[in-house]
């Protein structure tokens, strides 16, 4: 790599580096790199969070390294800790394996399968017994485990710490160790797991990894790290224009984060947007739907997002409706509900979101908000319903 491809390589889209020196003197030697990119199937979709990472292993892959995705089987029946003030609950094998699968499916959508290696937790821990546990907690203290922030902030105001969420740095370090990592990549909030990994290869005699954290990107709500429990995330398999809409809901001061961080935009092009903003010569507007295509061709293709586009300009600029909207049933004699139907429709991924978004006034009929699910014979054809920002549909 040339100098300035190299310093790309290392700064673009990357929070920190340890040890950033030994990474420099590996990807010199010329020899291909095992790049451990771990992750827990506790929930099945990838958000735009994650791809800040992902898009960094790819790169790493197109210069010849090759990517060992590590399926969490194990800990994801233990749930990270990492920013939990509670113990989470525990998984059952059944939704592991059904959640690993989804997110494998959208892992590829980012990064080459072809050149990455799929290992999962049980091929090792399965073969584990009592004494190989102690073993594995003997080289390590209390103190040091209640180093970790999160666990350090419980312990102090009394809430509880499982004895099951003490062991995750642990078993998430060893895996280090099995496949023998050259690279860990995470987001800044697993600086603590990943330093374990490489403490525990020197343990064993084995070259300590180097350690890549990434910035944790804030959500669409504008103050939090994107999450899907708190519903300020992009999904990477959600629809082209459900994707659209959701990053012009982006406020503008994340633009600039967001083009650096989940976009191939050059740092030229993105310097120029930034000067352009803060000078007043650019409605910032402008610049976010150029993020918006560029988001949703990197998904579904250009034709997508410009379709997306055309969409947002007709329906949320210019106030016109949807050119296609999904016609509701209302049938007589058929007793079904609004919720129903919409979920049946596939506007709503459950029964209970449906009526999460009517108690939330999120639901339009004809204009009109409706708080209470209502039946399809009595709401009657012709009327127009807008469920949350960017749904519709009519009778």
């Amino acid at each position: 790599m040339t100098i300035p491809e190299l310093s790309w390589l290392l700064k673009r889209g990357v929070a920190e580096i340890i040890v950033e020196a030994d990474l420099v003197k590996l990807l010199e030697s010329g020899g291909p790199l095992r790049l451990k990119q771990g992750f827990d199937p506790s929930c099945p979709d990838i958000h735009l969070g994650h791809v800040v990472g992902l898009r960094k292993l790819r790169h790493f892959q197109e210069r010849g390294h090759r990517v060992v995705l590590i399926v969490g089987d194990w800990t994801a029946q233990i749930g990270d800790p990492s920013g939990e003030s509670t113990t989470r609950p525990m998984l059952s094998p059944e939704e592991v394996q059904a959640n690993a699968q989804t997110y494998m499916n959208q892992f590829f959508k980012v990064v080459d399968k072809d050149k990455t290696e799929v290992r999962w937790q049980s091929e090792w821990y399965n073969k584990f017994g009592l004494d190989d546990i102690v073993k594995l907690t003997s080289k390590f203290t209390v103190a040091q485990l209640l180093a970790r922030e999160d666990f350090e902030k419980r312990y102090n105001s009394g809430r509880p710490i499982a004895l099951t969420e003490m062991l995750y740095p642990l078993l998430q370090g060893y895996d280090s160790v099995a496949i023998k990592a050259d690279v860990e990549f995470g987001g800044t909030d697993q600086k603590f797991n990943c330093l374990v990994g490489r403490e525990l290869q020197q343990m064993v005699g084995q070259p300590p990894q180097q350690v890549f954290l990434v910035p944790l990107l804030v959500g669409t709500g504008g103050s939090q790290k994107m999450s899907k429990s708190l519903g300020n995330y992009i999904g990477v398999d959600e629809p082209p224009k459900e994707i659209y809409g959701k990053v012009m809901s982006v406020p503008d001061d994340l633009i600039i984060d967001y083009f650096e961080l989940v976009t191939d935009v050059s740092d030229k092009e993105i310097a120029e947007f930034k000067e352009q903003m803060a000078s007043g010569s650019v409605n910032p507007m402008v610049v976010k739907k150029r993020l918006a295509y560029e988001i949703v061709a990197q998904f579904h293709g250009a034709q997508a997002a410009c379709e997306a586009e055309d969409d947002f300009t007709r329906v949320f600029q210019k106030g016109e409706v949807p050119e296609e909207i999904v016609t509701l049933s209302v049938s007589i004699g058929l007793k079904t509900t609004l919720t129903a139907e919409l979920t049946k429709a596939g506007l709503t991924k459950s029964r209970s979101e449906a009526r999460r978004l009517l108690a939330q006034g999120a639901i339009e009929v004809d204009g009109e908000t409706v708080i209470e699910d209502i039946d399809m014979t009595k709401l009657g054809k012709g009327r127009k319903i807008k469920i949350g920002k960017r749904r519709f549909a009519s009778t």
